[in-house]
């Protein structure tokens, strides 16, 4: 399920890319497949029903966005240079340019974006 999130996040990019010809550059392209990766993982990981994946290009950013239907909103842990793994959140954190963990009528839903490119003035907005 991890692989096929993260494939589908890359073509969804690429088809951005080819048929409405909105940049996107290699970065943004890892770090998306990153994002949903790390993003779907947790919710596979704490939630125990069903997962929903969304992408969609808003304003130069690429968004990606996971609900699950386990409404405990995520934290990240405290640095700790000795604990092995569980540091998904703070990777995400780290990566995307912007951050929001809210809760739904049911479950919750995590947001995150990446510009689509690496250039300055990147954020300008582009046509969905």
């Amino acid at each position: 399920m991890i692989a096929k999130a993260r494939r589908l996040a890359a073509g969804f990019l690429t088809q951005m890319q080819t048929e409405y010809g909105l940049p996107v550059s290699q970065r943004a392209l890892d770090l998306t497949q990153l994002l949903v990766s790390e993003l779907v993982t947790n919710a596979r990981k704490y939630a125990p029903g069903p997962i929903l994946l969304n992408l969609r290009i808003t304003g130069g950013l690429v968004e990606v966005q996971v609900w699950d239907c386990d409404p405990v909103l995520p934290v990240a842990r405290a640095a700790d240079a000795d604990r092995v793994g569980q540091h998904g959140l703070e990777i995400v954190i780290a990566v995307a340019h912007s951050f929001e963990a809210r809760r739904e009528p049911v479950g919750k839903r995590i947001t995150a974006r990446i510009p689509l490119t690496d250039a300055p003035g990147a954020l300008t907005a582009h046509p969905r």
